[in-house]
């Protein structure tokens, strides 16, 4: 069989589950999520050994750093993914929810009704923790899905593919609700994006290569983002202490994530102080720094920044860094070269605060935290699938609500229209 033929056999599969799934009730989904925690945690050595291995020939194809980082799974990662799915078991089911009815003029009542979205196709590299997050959501969202997951973690991901389908037998659900790819060949990807009759959208995760190839050649609908370009903005009202603080955490907690932040915004009333004190703990990191001139002149060490240095994602030990002589500016300078992800500002100034949430253009806007904060775990989704940067339908992490949909009801007593 073709490539090709297999993943339009796995779509079939996949819309014929999607019938199944959309009328599951809360109770079977749960219970499918709750099984699959248990299987995780009782196949914890050979989930680890598959990913030993995975790891092993990773580092031998040379992969660089940042991805190994996504790759590795330890006990702690593992007891997280079960903890994840026993997570979303709690969250309030979406399917069904009615909202926003009105009374008409002529008798009838007008509402909505939340929806799965169908299939959902999850492209995604490295991390196979991707691989419970997203058939968790979609099994609570009553979506089948398709995982076609990184090469590198092929043995990993195979093993969760049958763990999870274990889990929905058991809860007499469709195992072919969630499918994974059992193949590396390239061409699957071209084709399942491309299969408009079996998939109802894409979610890419992974580097800027491949959601800019799926963003180009996708024929099904896609909720993606291509750059974590994220920024803290120092205001000279902040409480230098959690300036400081929040801006080594969101460079430095970790390196290789799209929430970290690549720029360091200063204002120049505050940018002596809190540089000096930055410049001490990014250094006792490795951090390269790259700065604007001014920057340069309070650090003598730092390397001059480029106009390239303001549009990239280092996913690297490297922060560029600009002082500013405003809000306005600093704005002004997020809206243009970052890449509406996640930018914060730190300020004890109310009004300033409020200005920032307002006009600063991301999916994701903070006040007073780091921008590793932006995370649908963290956020309270459960998990996520993804982040979106998109404006229409899903923005920001994309958790249950965000892989559904909503048609209007419409309820009568016999009325007609004349």
């Amino acid at each position: 069989m073709s490539i090709e033929d297999q993943i339009l056999a796995i779509g079939k599969k996949a819309r014929a589950a999607a019938v199944y799934m959309a009328k599951a009730n809360t109770h079977a989904k749960n219970q499918a999520l709750l099984e699959t925690a248990k299987l995780i945690r009782a196949n914890k050595a050979a989930l680890t050994e598959a990913n030993q291995e995975d790891l092993a020939q990773a580092k031998a194809n040379g992969l660089e750093e940042a991805l190994l980082d996504r790759l590795a799974l330890n006990d702690k990662a593992i007891e997280t993914m079960a903890q994840g799915l026993e997570q979303i078991a709690q969250l309030p089911d979406p399917i069904g929810e009615m909202t926003d009815f009105k009374n008409r003029p002529s008798g009838i009542q007008v509402g909505k009704m939340r929806v799965p979205l169908g299939v959902i196709g999850i492209i995604y590299e490295s991390r196979p923790n991707v691989t419970v997050d997203a058939a968790g959501l979609c099994i609570k969202s009553g979506n089948s899905t398709i995982l076609r997951g990184g090469s590198e973690a092929f043995r990993c991901n195979q093993a969760l593919a049958a763990i999870v389908a274990q889990g929905l037998e058991a809860a007499g659900l469709p195992a072919d609700a969630v499918q994974v790819i059992d193949t590396t060949d390239r061409a699957a990807v071209g084709t399942l994006i491309t299969m408009t009759e079996y998939v109802d959208v894409i979610v890419p995760r992974g580097g800027k290569g491949l959601i800019e190839r799926i963003s180009r050649d996708a024929k099904v609908p896609v909720i993606k983002h291509l750059d974590g370009i994220c920024h803290v903005f120092i205001d000279e009202s902040a409480n230098m202490t959690h300036a400081v603080n929040i801006a080594e955490n969101a460079k430095t907690h970790r390196y290789g994530t799209c929430n970290t932040m690549e720029t360091l915004l200063v204002h120049t009333h505050v940018a002596k102080p809190a540089l000096a004190e930055l410049a001490v703990r990014y250094a006792a990191k490795g951090v390269e720094l790259r700065g604007c001139k001014r920057t340069m002149a309070l650090l003598p060490s730092v390397k001059a920044a480029t106009e390239e240095d303001w549009n990239t994602e280092y996913l690297a030990p490297i922060l560029s860094i600009k002082v500013v002589d405003s809000l306005d500016e600093a704005i002004a300078h997020i809206n243009k070269y970052g890449s509406h992800h996640t930018d914060s500002i730190v300020t004890e100034n109310h009004s300033h605060a409020m200005r920032f949430v307002r006009e600063v253009d991301s999916a994701s806007v903070m006040v007073n935290a780091s921008t590793r904060f932006a995370d649908g775990f963290e956020y309270g989704l459960g998990a996520e699938i993804g982040i979106s940067t998109d404006k229409i339908h899903a923005r920001g992490p994309v958790g249950l609500e965000g892989l559904t949909s909503q048609k209007y009801v419409v309820f009568g007593h016999g009325e007609i229209r004349n």
